[in-house]
C-alpha cells in the first residue's frame, strides 16, 4: 500500500511539474498609450495635417472659383446677355466642374489615407521590432493588445508596456 501511495505522490509531482513547464508566460500593451508616446508619431500627425491643409486650400480655392463664375453667370442671365441655349452650355459646364470637384474632394481624401498608411508602416513595424525583442528577451510566449478591449483582466505585472518603451528609447 506505501508503494502505491509513494508512486502516486511521485506520478502527481510529475504532472505538476509538467504543467509547470508547459505554462505559458503572457502580457499585454497598450498599443495607442504608447504610439501616442511616440515622436514619430507626432511627426507624422504634424505632416498629415499640412497635407490636409494644404489640400483643403486648394479645394477649397476650386469650390470659390466655381462660385464666383456661377455668380457672373447668372448675372448675365439677369442683364439678358445670354441666350437660353448658352445658358444651357454654362449650366453645363458650372456642373461639371462641380462634378470634378467633387472627385477632387474623394481624391483628396484618398490621398491623405495613403499618406497616413505610408507614414505610420514603419512606426508599426518599429512598434512589431520591439514587442518581438521584448518577448524573445523576458520569455514571453503571447503579448495582447489592450487598446483593442479583449482583455478583461489582467494583474498590472503582466504589462510589458515599459519593456517595450525602453526598448524603443522612450
Amino acid at each position: 500500500m506505501k508503494r502505491i501511495i509513494k508512486t502516486s505522490v511521485v506520478l502527481c509531482a510529475f504532472v505538476a511539474l509538467a504543467f509547470t513547464a508547459n505554462a505559458q508566460k503572457m502580457g499585454y500593451i497598450n498599443s495607442q498609450l504608447l504610439m501616442s508616446e511616440m515622436a514619430e508619431v507626432k511627426e507624422m500627425n504634424s505632416n498629415l495635417e499640412a497635407l490636409q491643409t494644404q489640400l483643403r486650400k486648394k479645394g477649397q480655392n476650386a469650390l470659390e472659383t466655381l462660385q464666383k463664375d456661377y455668380q457672373a453667370v447668372q448675372q448675365k442671365v439677369e442683364k439678358g446677355l445670354l441666350s437660353p441655349k448658352q445658358q444651357e452650355e454654362e449650366a453645363k459646364k458650372l456642373e461639371t466642374r462641380q462634378q470634378d470637384i467633387a472627385k477632387m474632394e474623394q481624391e483628396m481624401v484618398k490621398q491623405i489615407q495613403d499618406k497616413q498608411q505610408k507614414l505610420s508602416e514603419p512606426i508599426i513595424q518599429k512598434i512589431n521590432d520591439a514587442i518581438n525583442a521584448v518577448a524573445k528577451e523576458n520569455g514571453y510566449t503571447m503579448i495582447f493588445d489592450s487598446a483593442n478591449g479583449i482583455i478583461l483582466y489582467s494583474q498590472d505585472e503582466n504589462d510589458v508596456s515599459s519593456l517595450v518603451r525602453a526598448k524603443l528609447g522612450l
